[in-house]
């Protein structure tokens, strides 16, 4: 830790001397004048400072929580939760991991198996529901399509306890059917308006050629229009991967067994376990937020392409 601090005092001394040096030129009538009011630095300056300040609005709320999973309890009651721990406590993960109370490797397995097949479920059938929609000429496509995105203004809480009273006729409570088998049955309206717009910005050209050479609609689709719409697929993997990751509710209402349990409500039944020991929940959170990160930082550039190129045609 005294390496890094030294490292980083020696930068600051570094750019505090360049400062200096500039301050002659900074202070003229003529600089401002002409290198800040009537150029673009003043205009990239301003962007540059509402860009970082955004940036540290974002980020300072997994400093604190990464700060003190790193922190005592006695320390976390004396000193402010923007101060970094003066001799970080990596242990905290450790009791975190080996509790006997509650198993995080149990929570970290049901909640991968649950999100990956739901992934494989919301990406197969959307991209199959939105090919029609964007390629195919049928009798009331449009209404339907709109039918379609309708429901996106229909809230989840209401249909929360029919579909329960559906699953529970199906015996499926207490398994891991309810948050994995509706994936397969159309992966949701939003995912496949997203998809059906990328579809849409394809040339037709694509689509003439392989009819001519004798090619099907599910020809053209597995072979011609999901290999050149990795973008897409990539964003609404993303996407439907962290929201089953960080999902709460369904694994609540739908999962008894302990044993069953995912991050989310394995996370809230430690918070109860531990009598609310801030260190170690901070720890557990930082544990449960580090796969998203790496997923996010992986898959960024394919999730910017994506989402810019679903809005052209």
């Amino acid at each position: 830790m005294d390496r890094v601090v030294t490292k980083l005092w020696s930068w600051f001394e570094r750019l505090y001397k360049s400062f200096l040096r500039l301050l002659p030129q900074l202070v003229t009538r003529e600089f401002w004048r002409r290198k800040v009011f009537n150029s673009r630095f003043a205009r990239a300056l301003f962007i540059w400072l509402f860009l970082l300040a955004g940036a540290l609005a974002m980020l300072s709320p997994l400093y604190v929580m990464f700060s003190m999973s790193l922190k005592t309890a006695k320390e976390i009651d004396t000193t402010s939760p923007l101060t970094w721990p003066q001799h970080p406590v990596w242990s905290n993960y450790i009791t975190v991991l080996t509790n006997t109370n509650v198993s995080f490797w149990k929570f970290f397995r049901n909640t991968f198996l649950i999100s990956s097949l739901s992934t494989i479920g919301v990406v197969l059938t959307s991209s199959m529901v939105a090919y029609p929609f964007a390629k195919m000429n049928f009798r009331g496509r449009d209404r339907l399509f709109i039918v379609l995105i309708s429901t996106m203004m229909l809230p989840g809480i209401v249909t929360m306890i029919p579909t329960y009273i559906l699953f529970k006729y199906l015996h499926w409570i207490d398994t891991f059917y309810p948050l994995i088998v509706p994936a397969f049955f159309g992966g949701g309206a939003y995912n496949i308006f997203l998809l059906r717009q990328f579809f849409m910005g394809m040339p037709k050209e694509l689509d003439e050629a392989a009819f001519l050479d004798g090619a099907s609609y599910a020809t053209i689709f597995w072979r011609i229009v999901l290999p050149l719409s990795g973008p897409a697929l990539a964003t609404v993997s993303v996407f439907t991967f962290i929201f089953n990751w960080r999902d709460f509710m369904g694994p609540l209402i739908y999962l008894n067994d302990p044993d069953k349990q995912t991050l989310e409500v394995g996370l809230r039944t430690y918070q109860t376990l531990t009598n609310e020991q801030w260190h170690l929940i901070m720890a557990a959170s930082v544990m449960v937020m580090v796969p998203l990160v790496i997923i996010f930082l992986f898959s960024q550039r394919y999730v910017v392409k994506g989402v810019v190129m679903t809005g052209f045609k």
